[in-house]
């Protein structure tokens, strides 16, 4: 029997049985997520734990350790930061995209490569991700969510002009047979 998506919920929260009390938390956390710049975040927070960690591992192959290793530690604290602000504080996202990749690009020189290239990388895209993220208001119509853009971030588009009236010289002479429209 075809059931639509709520008369499901419903069905399974009725019965109990299924994922009725997992559904709620998860749709909870998918409009928190679509919310914020969920993404760009979350790649600023693996690049910012990628740049602190690597100094701090146990291995013979690291460029810098022990005192020059200290800007690769707060660098990668700072990215993780500027991950969480854009998680918790989206319209801080611009300033928190734009030092999330000028951080990124700084640890390629003075941490380990940019944590051997993973940490820039993942922190450049990170950041543009932040940068680029606009909200949208998520407008509930039955059974489904249908985004569209917020009234307060999309400038309305400017109204066309009026046309001219055209005015269209009248012929004083017989017409000619050129197709150029040379007269003689």
């Amino acid at each position: 029997m075809l059931l639509s998506r709520t008369a499901r919920r419903e069905a399974a929260g009725a019965v109990g049985q299924g994922r009725g009390d997992a559904a709620p938390t998860r749709g909870r956390f998918r409009r928190w997520r679509r919310s914020r710049p969920f993404w760009g975040g979350f790649f600023a927070v693996l690049a910012g734990a990628e740049i602190c960690v690597l100094p701090l591992a146990p291995l013979k192959v690291m460029l810098q350790q022990g005192v020059a290793g200290i800007p690769s530690v707060l660098m990668g604290i700072v990215m993780i930061v500027l991950g969480l602000t854009a998680w918790f504080a989206p319209p801080q996202r611009v300033l928190a995209g734009v030092l999330t990749t000028l951080i990124a690009t700084g640890a390629l020189v003075l941490s380990n490569l940019g944590g051997f290239l993973i940490g820039t990388l993942l922190g450049i895209l990170g950041g543009g991700l932040m940068f680029a993220w606009q909200p949208y208001a998520v407008q509930h119509t039955g059974d489904t969510e249908s985004a569209t853009p917020d009234p307060a971030a999309v400038p309305a588009p400017a109204p066309a002009p009026a046309p001219a009236p055209v005015s269209t010289p009248t012929p004083t002479s017989t017409a000619h047979p050129d197709p150029q429209g040379a007269q003689p």
